[in-house]
Order: C-alpha cells, then sequence, then structure tokens
C-alpha cells in the first residue's frame, strides 16, 4: 500500500498532463487504497510471482497478459524501488502488446522496453522514492504540478469513525500508536511500545490509540493493557477510510515504517517513525516528522546485493532501539512545532 501512495504523484502528473486513463496493476495489498486515490481509474490486482506474494501459476499469468491485451493499453509505465528489476513486467506488458514501455533498467533491456531509464540507483545517487517515480514520468514530458502525497478522505467513512469513536468515548484530541509490520525485521518490540505509552499518557493525558489489522489484535490488545489507562485499540475495527480518517483527526502518529506514516504524510499528520534501516527511498515525504532509525538484526538482513551495498555504505554503525524517552520527545517536540490547537498544559 505504500508503494502505491508513492506513486501517486507520478500517477496524476500523467494524468494531468496527458489527459490519461490510468489503470493500476497491483498486488492485493496495494489494491485496498485505490478508492482514495483520484488520479487512478481503474485496478487491476494480480499476485505477480516476481514479487513478494503467494504468486499465480503460469496458467493465471498467462491470462493476466490475454486480459491485459484485450484492453488496448497505449503505454505502460513500471514502477520499481532501486532494488527491483522492472524486466518481468516489461515482458507483460511486451508480450500483452503494449506498444509504449517505460522503465528504470540496469541491464540493457532491448525490445522488452521502448523507453529505458538507466537506473544509477543506488550507485550514483539514492532519491526518494516518490522523487524516483517522478523522475520516470518527467522522461515522457510529464509535467508535475503537485507533487505532495494526496488521499481522498471519504465523508461517509468520517462519519462512521466519528460514531465508533464517540462510542468509546474518545474526543477529538488523541494519539495514534502503530506498532503492527509486514516484516519481522521492522518491529520494535513490545515492551518499549508499553513505556512510550505510559510517558504519553503521563505527559498529555490524552486518549492513546492503538492501531493495526485484524490479524493484529493481540499485539494491540496487548499493548494497549500495558500502557493501562487511556489506551484503547482499534485493531480490526476500522476500514481503510476510516483509518485515514482517523489519522487526519490525530495529532501525532507514532509508527513504524509502513504504510501508515505514508498516510500521515498524505493527511500532514505529524508522525513519529520508528525506522527500521531498510530502504532510505521510504521516509514520510514532504510532511512533518522524526525519523528514529534503529538497525536491522543480522541475521533478517537482505540477502539482496544491491540493498547490501546501501547498507553497508549507509548503516554502518549498530544503532539500538530508540529508548521510549527518546520517542517521548521527539512527540513532544512535533506538538510544541505544530498547530495543534491542544491546551497549553499539553504542551
Amino acid at each position: 500500500m505504500g508503494d502505491v501512495i508513492m506513486s501517486s504523484p507520478a500517477m496524476r502528473a500523467l494524468k494531468e498532463s496527458f489527459g490519461s486513463r490510468i489503470t493500476l496493476l497491483t498486488s492485493p495489498a496495494g489494491s485496498i487504497v485505490v478508492p482514495y486515490l483520484s488520479c487512478v481509474d481503474d485496478v487491476i490486482v494480480a499476485a505477480l510471482p516476481w514479487v513478494k506474494s503467494d504468486g499465480m501459476d503460469s496458467g493465471a499469468l498467462l491470462a493476466l497478459t490475454g486480459e491485459i491485451q484485450s484492453r488496448s493499453f497505449d503505454a505502460a509505465i513500471i514502477f520499481t524501488v532501486y532494488s527491483q528489476s522492472a524486466l518481468p513486467a516489461g515482458m507483460l506488458a511486451y508480450m500483452a502488446g503494449i506498444p509504449v514501455r517505460v522503465a528504470y533498467a540496469r541491464e540493457n533491456p532491448y525490445d522488452l522496453l521502448t523507453h529505458w531509464a538507466p537506473d544509477q540507483e543506488p550507485y550514483a545517487h539514492i532519491m526518494h522514492q516518490v522523487e524516483r517515480d517522478l523522475s520516470l514520468v518527467k522522461m515522457l514530458g510529464a509535467h508535475v504540478a503537485e507533487d505532495r502525497l494526496l488521499l481522498e478522505k471519504k465523508l461517509n467513512s468520517d462519519f462512521a469513525l466519528t460514531q465508533k469513536l464517540e462510542a468509546q468515548g474518545i474526543g477529538d484530541a488523541f494519539i495514534i500508536l502503530h506498532p503492527g509490520v509486514s516484516e519481522t525485521k521492522r518491529e520494535y518490540p513490545a515492551e518499549y511500545w508499553i513505556a512510550v505509552g505510559k510517558l504519553l499518557a503521563d505527559a498529555f493525558g490524552m486518549p492513546l490509540l492503538v492501531t493495526g489489522s485484524g490479524s493484529e489484535k493481540t499485539l494491540a490488545y496487548r499493548i494497549a493493557a500495558g500502557i493501562g489507562e487511556g489506551a484503547v485499540s482499534l485493531a480490526g475495527t476500522l476500514n481503510l477510510g476510516e483509518f485515514i480518517a482517523l489519522v487526519g483527526r490525530s495529532v501525532c502518529v507514532v509508527s513504524v515504517n509502513t504504510g501508515t506514516i505514508h498516510i500521515a504524510a498524505a493527511m500532514q499528520t505529524p508522525a513519529v517513525v520508528l525506522y527500521a534501516q531498510t530502504n532510505p527511498q521510504h521516509t514520510p515525504w514532504k510532511s512533518p516528522h522524526a525519523l528514529l532509525p534503529f538497525s536491522v538484526p543480522v541475521n533478517l538482513r537482505s540477502k539482496n546485493p544491491v540493498i547490501r551495498h546501501v547498507a553497508d555504505r549507509l548503516y554502518t554503525e549498530e544503532i539500538p532501539f530508540p529508548e521510549p524517552q527518546r520517542v517521548f520527545e521527539a512527540v513532544r517536540e512535533l506538538l510544541a512545532a505544530a498547530d495543534t490547537h491542544l491546551p497549553p498544559a499539553v504542551l
């Protein structure tokens, strides 16, 4: 989901520059944010075998090729991080007969791509993912009028959220704690979350909402129970539209580096990010935030040589988990700097 949000300024630039109708080919996880992106007109959902997923078999992949071919697309723009190869998707577009195929590639793609952007990352430089994707569409002549992340809030989601919060006695001022991760290497320990929550509760006296998916209920409940009074687990109780609205209302979000931080960036909600040193491209984009990095455990580090190169170059120092006191101070500093309209006692 976070990758799709970060690619949205580039998709918006294509739509606004050329009057394009945008169809997004993405994973099931990436597809859930599409209703909140005005730049996307349609979506094709596929568990492609060259990305992390259950993966479709060869018959399903051939059927997908036929479906794409039947739609007579004019161009395929392939967005990747610097450690991925665009060529499997390039082959898919080639076999589907899409006449214009655009992507970064390290090796010469020959006929697979009609517009090849030689990939200089991460060896010559590293760009934020938003910048990387925008640079690709600029190669086609796309004009970038607005490069911020933008998500649409839905009125029905906002109304439903209000009802759920009122039912729990939660008012307008609250802080979100989002501990759930898709990869173990990004985890921040539960006992640290509890300590952070206690510091925030004692200092600010506002509700702490522990969020997450349905599969993260146990973790969220454990953290909320450990914090005690003022902490509430909302894991598994909100759909994505309601969660986007929740983030938009929050005075601050404390989260690991996951899709939540990109939602916070889109909503311009201050965020403290407990950032496992995995990919420097994926920090919050053009939004108020504090980044608190920590090292990935040795046994969980990627074997991808491109990622290893970046780690050997940028992540030479072993950084422990941020201490709860440091996380608390980062929240306090962000709230002091933001126009949050909180009572003076809170700051």
